[in-house]
């Protein structure tokens, strides 16, 4: 598995992260084998989130990873914070940052957590308060490492003025089908395909410039959440090329689509959400793949783009 060492944050992490959100779905023995499959194949960076199944996606990490005999100083422990869907709003108030960091920890079993980003922006947040609560979290050991979820630039140039410590992480949308984060680059001052509506203010950019590592969310998924292209009837020509150079590269088409991700120079980090040990294992193939410039375009061109 490549590994990448982040500025000012974590070092020698997995380019590939195992996402918790359907961990819910497993029993703790489930889940607790497929924690030592994602570090058998040198994953040591695990993403949770306090509303992935109101908790559950937590406790049932925390559960796990106790029969395990995993070094808890061997992995990076990721959670996320912000959204409360059940309540119908965001927050990223210091009472709720606080709240939920000594929940995750409690869930979890942990005494700390590796990585913390608040998930998806509040549009009330206040950065002085967010600030001041972070600088708690660090003094107090709970968090190590700080970031963010789907945040603009400006969001993250406003924070970046009052939060004293680096925010190290993005996490953003990223698949074959979900190109939004690239195209307005390639599309530039083209009137003739929406593809130029640069819809994320060139955070990708922003991101590379201030050595914030991008992890790519759903990297196997069109729409939002509508479910995976791969196989998909509504994608024949993706697969096509998918296929083709899955058995040219001797991996599964997964792999390739993920490969796709891991060849940009960003060197972005995938979150992979599959709870299924071989399936698991076929996307890890990924970190061994480096596409050429060619076959990276021939998958771009194959997901419905075009060079303008």
């Amino acid at each position: 598995m490549k590994t990448i060492d982040v500025v000012d944050g974590p070092q020698n992490v997995s380019r590939i992260l195992l996402g918790c959100m359907r961990m819910p779905d497993l029993s703790i023995a489930e889940a607790a084998n497929i924690l030592n499959v994602a570090c058998e194949q040198g994953i040591n960076f695990f993403d949770n989130a306090v509303c992935y199944g109101l908790g559950e996606a937590e406790r049932r990490f925390g559960d796990a990873l106790a029969l395990t005999d995993i070094n808890r100083e061997d992995i990076v422990v990721q959670t996320k914070c912000g959204i409360h869907s059940e309540r119908g709003e965001f927050d990223w108030s210091k009472e709720n940052i606080l709240a939920c960091v000594d929940d995750s920890l409690s869930r979890m079993k942990l005494q700390y957590l590796d990585v913390l980003l608040l998930h998806r922006p509040d549009l009330l947040f206040d950065p002085c308060e967010v600030a001041e609560t972070f600088e708690i979290l660090e003094k107090s050991g709970k968090v190590r490492y700080f970031g963010m979820s789907n945040v603009t630039p400006g969001q993250l140039e406003l924070l970046r003025k009052y939060v004293k410590q680096p925010l190290v992480f993005n996490q953003l949308q990223l698949s074959l089908d979900q190109t939004q984060l690239l195209d307005p680059g390639l599309y530039l001052n083209n009137l003739a395909t929406e593809r130029s509506i640069d819809r994320d203010n060139g955070v990708l950019d922003y991101c590379r410039l201030h050595d914030i590592v991008v992890q790519a969310w759903s990297p196997l998924q069109f729409g939002t959440f509508e479910g995976c292209f791969i196989d998909h009837p509504d994608y024949p020509e993706l697969n096509a090329a998918l296929g083709e150079l899955a058995e040219k590269h001797g991996v599964s088409k997964s792999a390739i689509a993920i490969a796709w991700i891991l060849r940009h120079p960003a060197k972005m980090q995938a979150v992979v959400g599959t709870m299924n040990p071989e399936r698991l294992k076929s996307v890890c193939a990924a970190s061994d793949v480096e596409l050429t410039r060619h076959e990276w375009y021939q998958l771009y061109l194959a997901s419905g783009k075009f060079l303008p």
